[in-house]
């Protein structure tokens, strides 16, 4: 197949960034910065690429993996079964393709579960002889946050199951999956009181209720715990307690805000992962067995005999979104016979049993009021339109992506005009032209600024022919610092709880750090310094709750991993899944900064493109300053070789793994085939030197034999990571 020219690669290398950084902010921020439905496109558009030149693929593609990423805020919960994402049909035809599937896999389309796609967060609960034992996020899909503690305070999560019917006993362990969410009238009550205090208001409900999940609520409790067990012993030794009372009150309203929202929460499940003790036949069966063991299931859902039957589903709900009460933003259908969905199976992030149909973006009309621009860490100059607010897929709002210039005058929107404003349930949704009829003659267009409006330099492409401009001063424009300082803190970095934005921006304001190589040399005398990080008392200004909260931060993030330091870099295309790579491969900063670009490049899910931007950025001597201030404030820059770890072992080698292993699972067996040096492949060629095969191998092993690849079972397997190649007969 022909490779890719310069403009496809381009263009794939640009949406590869895109997606995962949408990606991060949507699952690790809760913090979309794009509407689904742009999303979406981005990514059809990048399955689209990969399947014409799959030479562009490599392991760091966003198309091989679940959204997500858990918090280091919170411990690790590794999932029974993997919890997957879910393929989307945006029209008749492409639900039609996937039902074909099935039918070219089954000999017919068996009859289709039906369930409203609710707009929340992905939840994984474990009962072990009906005890609620944990309460986990997605995560990546195979390991999410722990956030049990906090179950506690949501009434519709039972924390023990009981049998309402003596023929249906409780399982001794159940897995159950399902969405925590918002009702709409209580999203937007929270809302109204976030714009009330002056802060910005939640996207849509799925980032409220994750925002509210993933709340510490265990420490602020601990906090006032300790706070009024000081203020009894005050109370006894007959000293004053004025203070503490005080902050006993912040602490208790702090404490009764937190459970406040979490007890706004609902569940609903829709789904089962492991089980012992209960063999349902078909998903709707258990659903109505998990309801009468007291799991809220959805009174909407519905099993279908025909596609036609399904299609009806959907256009009902389509008319009806607003009448649920929850935000929906589609319709799920699944195979409702289990069965079957095990003969269906799944892809690395996907079941094929499954499919999410996506309702079209809503659009309104509103009025442009002005375009401004936006500059972001890596110095792109994006506009972005003012508008005024408007209700749009369950949510307020005010503002607009419009990309780039060229992207303004393609679309001939003026300032001023009333515009068409296309959402799908993300506050930044897309304009996507102007209503000329109703023009005045008062609109005026917009012109792009030639200087940074932040820092006054000269803007202008990166190279001839971009799209984009970006302003140049990357050391000290305020705008990229601000936006670096808020990315090092974010949770595919730092995870520093107290460095949000506005933090970042009082510390530059304040001189107290000229560039993010200074944010590990803070201390408490530094802070003081600025009123961001103060509170007034009577006895003068001492550190805000907030400071503390950074200080006892900073000190835990200097011990991060180094896949994190990397990240928290903005080496550009350098994400979690490319620093992991570098990490596992090199373990020392030193040895990435000294790696040549052919070594670099060599790494599993690294490639030219990012060894590329490595060796550029470390080429620049103040980019290698902040490496070396981080280091001076002792921040961890290696990782440790693992004992008994044979880097190395399968260097030069290619892996496919197929089918079903007994001892471990296929991502695991993937993992294991790249830390001993190798490189695990999802398809197989006459480069391939081994296809592991475990039970029910399909098509890759019929295409290793005619290829003439070896083929090698688990216990083969176990031998080859062990003792390399030489010791397989």
């Amino acid at each position: 197949m022909k490779g890719a020219d310069g403009d496809v690669e381009a263009e794939y290398r640009s949406l590869v960034e895109q997606v995962n950084e949408h990606r991060r902010r949507y699952y690790q921020l809760d913090a979309p910065t794009v509407s689904d439905s742009e999303y979406d496109d981005l990514e059809r558009r990048l399955v689209e690429i990969e399947q014409a030149h799959p030479d562009l693929v490599s392991a760091e593609s966003p198309t091989a993996t679940v959204g997500g990423a858990r918090s280091e805020m919170f411990d690790p919960v590794e999932h029974l079964q993997q919890m997957y994402s879910l393929d989307n049909a945006f029209d008749a035809d492409e639900l039609a393709a996937w039902a074909q599937r099935i039918e070219n896999t089954l000999g017919s389309v068996p009859n289709l579960l039906c369930e409203l796609k609710v707009d929340g967060l992905a939840v994984d609960l474990v009962y072990r002889d009906g005890r609620l034992v944990s309460l986990a996020t997605r995560g990546d899909g195979r390991v999410g946050e722990d956030v049990t503690n906090n179950a506690q305070f949501i009434s519709s999560i039972p924390d023990r199951l009981r049998a309402s019917d003596a023929d249906l006993p409780v399982p001794s362990l159940l897995e159950v999956r399902g969405e925590v969410f918002f009702p709409i009238s209580t999203f937007d009550g929270i809302n109204a009181h976030v714009m009330e205090q002056g802060r910005t208001p939640f996207a849509n409900p799925r980032n409220a209720a994750a925002g509210t999940l993933r709340q510490r609520v265990d420490r602020r409790l601990d906090d006032l715990a300790a706070a009024q067990s000081r203020r009894g012993e005050l109370q006894k030794s007959g000293h004053a307690t004025e203070r503490i009372d005080q902050r006993v009150d912040r602490l208790a309203a702090d404490a009764d805000r937190a459970t406040g929202q979490l007890a706004g929460l609902q569940l609903v499940v829709h789904g089962i992962g492991d089980r012992a003790g209960y063999d349902p036949v078909t998903l709707s069966e258990s659903y109505a067995a998990m309801a009468s063991w007291g799991l809220p299931t959805s009174r909407h859902t519905t099993v279908q005999p025909s596609m036609a039957d399904v299609v009806a589903f959907i256009d009902h709900f389509h008319e009806h979104r607003h009448d649920v009460e929850h935000e929906i933003d589609g319709v799920v259908v699944k195979v409702d016979s289990i069965s079957d969905q095990g003969a269906l199976g799944a892809t690395s992030r996907a079941p094929r049993w499954a499919i999410a149909y996506k309702y079209p973006a809503e659009v309104v009309t509103t009025t442009l009021e002005d375009i401004r621009v936006n500059v972001g860490r890596t110095g792109r100059v994006t506009p972005f339109g003012v508008m005024a607010p408007v209700r749009v897929a369950g949510s307020t709002v005010q503002m607009a992506t419009l990309h780039n210039a060229s992207e303004v005058e393609r679309k001939g929107v003026l300032i001023g005009d009333r515009v068409f404003l296309r959402k799908a349930g993300d506050v930044i949704p897309e304009i996507i032209g102007p209503v000329v009829e109703v023009r005045t003659g008062s609109e005026r267009p917009f012109t792009m600024p030639t200087r940074c409006p932040e820092c006054s330099t000269p803007l202008a492409p990166e190279k001839e022919g971009d799209a984009d401009i970006r302003c140049p001063n990357t050391r000290s424009c305020p705008a990229q610092l601000r936006e670096r300082l808020f990315h090092l803190s974010g949770r595919g970095a730092f995870d520093i709880e107290g460095l949000g934005y506005k933090a970042a921006v009082a510390l530059l304001d304040c001189g107290l750090v000229v560039d993010e190589g200074d944010v590990f040399a803070l201390d408490a005398e530094a802070l003081i310094r600025c009123p961001f990080f103060t509170r007034a008392t009577p006895d003068g200004a001492t550190l805000s709750a907030n400071a503390t909260v950074l200080l006892d931060q900073l000190g835990l993030a200097r011990d991060r991993p180094l896949w994190r330091v990397l990240v928290a870099l903005s080496i550009r295309h350098v994400g979690p899944t490319a620093a992991q790579a570098l990490a596992r491969e090199l373990f020392t900063i030193d040895a990435i900064m000294a790696a040549d670009h052919d070594t670099l490049a060599g790494v599993d899910g690294v490639g030219t493109i990012i060894a590329d931007s490595v060796i550029e950025w470390f080429a620049v001597d103040w980019h290698r300053s902040i490496v070396d201030r981080w280091r001076d404030c002792g921040v961890r820059m290696a990782d440790p070789v693992p004992d008994g770890q044979a880097p190395g072992l399968l260097s030069g080698l290619t892996l496919v793994v197929t089918g079903s292993l007994a001892g471990m699972t296929r991502d695991e067996a993937q993992e294991a085939v790249t830390a001993a040096g190798g490189k695990a492949s999802g398809s197989v060629s006459g480069k391939t030197d081994y296809v592991v095969a475990g039970a029910n191998a399909g098509s890759k092993l019929a295409k290793a034999e005619s290829l003439g690849v070896r083929v090698i079972d688990e216990e083969q397997f176990g031998i080859l990571l062990a003792h390399g190649p030489e010791a397989l007969t």
